[in-house]
């Protein structure tokens, strides 16, 4: 119970940071509209130029399919990456303010590129006569270079906004000592969210719309614009905001672990003696005084071998990267049990970050929705975010409610089984796409078009919205589950790698997928046959490339079951057992407790318990 008390004391803010919130005239939701526009501006701008890019690089620079999506899942992967390494220069060593400050200079300047290569002919090669493509010329090294470089800024753009805008937002109204602080940073984070949803909503209807409409001058320099004008917003409220200094990144503590325990690997461990926690080094007011047994590799950490010479003075380790706490330790524990589980998220991912496909077979389909009006090739992912939507308000509003009605007590589905249930719809989702392609690739045969990859098949590009909005079920299921996964299984202090382990997920899965389709389109182009992935989609295979990735999801739900058993009962799991009543009133209390100790920060069980 002290220990308990201890680490919630630890928990609540000192009084000089209440004081010094309290004394400050910073902040406050007057900053809101600069934090939020910043935000929403980046995400219409750069969400806005994904959907289209792959035809701008085929007809504007000559590349195959193959060759411009690999481009485009580097350029995914970058986006997604950089954001980790954002949040850990941010918290290390550049403040909040600075890093988003520094990103949206680094948005603005790579869609100034991106812009400049739309308006200046000599940037991009000659125009390419479909007619006779063995006339065609492919970029220089230097017309390269210059759209590389776009990409990348706009990478360490998104690097350093995205992490950093919603933290940087609750700071400018965090005020614990309000008793309605929580309710005005629900109001905050609702509104967060609410925005990002509407501004992809814009990016991939109205941007996409101008690019096709209008053309990429106009196209690109609309989302270059904004992002201009979301940098000046957010400057020009400079003085009246709430800076917080950098502090020390968590990144570094899990570092110190690997680095420590290396060091220390031909120690020995300490015995389970009584006097073996004294060997252990740990704060005096940590809820953390010595390790658990799994991962015991990791334990020779934070032994300490002789106390006058590993700490210091004031009680800090002499040497961080040679002696650790407790409970960096067991932090370290808490993020490679998940590992598994986390990984079996990438085979969705690849599914996902596969936006070029159905882009191409809308493109060759009937978009028409009126005499007069068709919808955009690029816009069909807007089906994804509005599938999304729709099941957050169902779930919430609708199942959940029926479901609990129905048992006559509330009802919970659990995070593991809605990430399985994700990853089915996910398989899902590429086995109807193969069959839809299937059939529109056999519609293009027979209509006499298979050497004509601009043609137009009399199929409905209608046929395309289930696939998406699978897609959008799959995310919604295993995306929201895997987050809320995370939050729940590691304690408070690990709050933003929960919170950056999908996005990271992301990352991995557009490198995968890119070498998913090279290996693809060097085996099936062997011979001088056509390539699966053929820049016709008519004489290509599309249909083979969906059949692949089916079977490849199909055994990752296998695998998924394998390390959901192999991980035992998450956190959720024993909360529903205990309201079941399927375990003893020793088991209750003792799972009761190690729910209460994973929420706050604490491994350990009290020790009337361990008898």
């Amino acid at each position: 119970m002290e220990e308990q008390q201890r680490c919630a004391t630890m928990q609540s803010p000192s009084r000089e940071e209440r004081d010094a919130d309290t004394k400050s005239r910073k902040g406050g939701l007057l900053t809101m509209p600069f934090i939020i526009a910043n935000e929403s501006f980046e995400k219409v701008a750069s969400y806005g130029l994904l959907p289209n890019m792959i035809l701008y690089l085929m007809k504007d620079y000559n590349m195959g399919f193959a060759e411009g999506n690999n481009i485009l899942f580097f350029w995914s992967a970058a986006i997604n990456f950089m954001p980790l390494l954002g949040a850990f220069l941010s918290d290390s060593y550049l403040g909040r303010f600075l890093t988003i400050g520094l990103g949206s200079i680094a948005s603005f300047l790579g869609m100034l590129l991106l812009w400049l290569t739309a308006m200046i002919p000599a940037t991009k090669p000659p125009v390419c006569d479909q007619l006779h493509p063995e006339t065609c010329r492919s970029p220089t090294a230097a017309q390269l270079t210059l759209l590389a470089a776009s990409f990348t800024l706009m990478s360490i753009g998104a690097g350093g906004i995205r992490p950093c805008t919603l933290a940087f937002g609750a700071d400018q109204i965090d005020r614990r000592d309000d008793p309605n602080n929580k309710r005005i940073l629900e109001r905050f984070f609702g509104w967060y969210y609410a925005s990002a949803s509407f501004s992809v909503l814009i990016a991939l209807t109205g941007i996409v719309y101008i690019q096709d409409h209008v053309g990429w001058k106009v196209g690109f320099g609309v989302p270059a614009s904004l992002m201009l004008v979301a940098t000046v917003l957010f400057f020009a409220a400079s003085s009246i905001y709430v800076k917080q200094k950098a502090t020390k990144s968590l990144f570094s503590r899990l570092a110190q672990v690997a680095v420590a325990a290396f060091k220390n690997r031909k120690i020995a461990l300490p015995s389970a003696s009584g006097s073996a926690s004294n060997k252990w080094f740990y704060h005096t007011d940590s809820c953390f005084t010595q390790p658990s047994d799994k991962l015991r590799f990791l334990n020779k950490a934070c032994v300490v071998k002789n106390p006058e010479q590993d700490i210091a003075a004031d009680g800090t380790a002499a040497d961080p990267w040679s002696l650790c706490t407790v409970e960096q330790v067991e932090e370290l524990k808490t993020l490679i049990k998940v590992i598994p589980i986390w990984s079996t998220g990438v085979m969705m991912s690849i599914n996902i970050s596969q936006s070029s496909f159905p882009l191409l077979q809308a493109k060759s389909m009937d978009r028409h929705i009126s005499s007069t009006f068709q919808i955009p090739a690029g816009s069909f992912g807007t089906f994804v975010i509005i599938t999304i939507v729709i099941w957050v308000i169902l779930y919430d509003r609708a199942i959940l409610p029926l479901a609990s009605k129905i048992r006559g007590k509330p009802v919970h589905f659990g995070v593991k089984s809605r990430m399985g249930a994700g990853l089915v719809c996910s398989a899902m989702s590429m086995a109807l796409s193969a069959i839809v392609e299937n059939i529109r690739r056999g519609k293009a045969i027979r209509q006499g078009i298979v050497d004509d990859p601009n043609a137009v098949v009399n199929m409905s590009a209608m046929w395309l919205v289930p696939q998406h909005c699978l897609n959008g079920l799959a995310e919604a299921l295993n995306a929201i589950a895997q987050t809320e996964f995370y939050y729940s299984e590691f304690p408070k202090t690990m709050s933003s790698v929960a919170s950056s382990l999908f996005g990271l997920g992301m990352a991995v899965a557009n490198l995968l997928a890119s070498a998913i389709m090279s290996t693809v389109d060097n085996v099936t182009s062997k011979g001088g046959k056509e390539s699966w992935v053929s820049k016709n989609i008519n004489r290509g295979h599309f249909e083979n490339y969906y059949w692949l990735l089916t079977i490849l999801s199909v055994i990752n739900v296998l695998y998924y079951v394998v390390c959901s058993w192999a991980y035992g009962p998450s956190v959720d799991q024993r909360r529903t057992a205990m309201d079941d009543g399927k375990i003893s009133s020793h088991e209750e209390e003792l799972s009761m407790l190690e729910a209460r100790v994973k929420e706050e920060g604490e491994l350990q069980k009290p020790k009337e318990l361990q008898a």
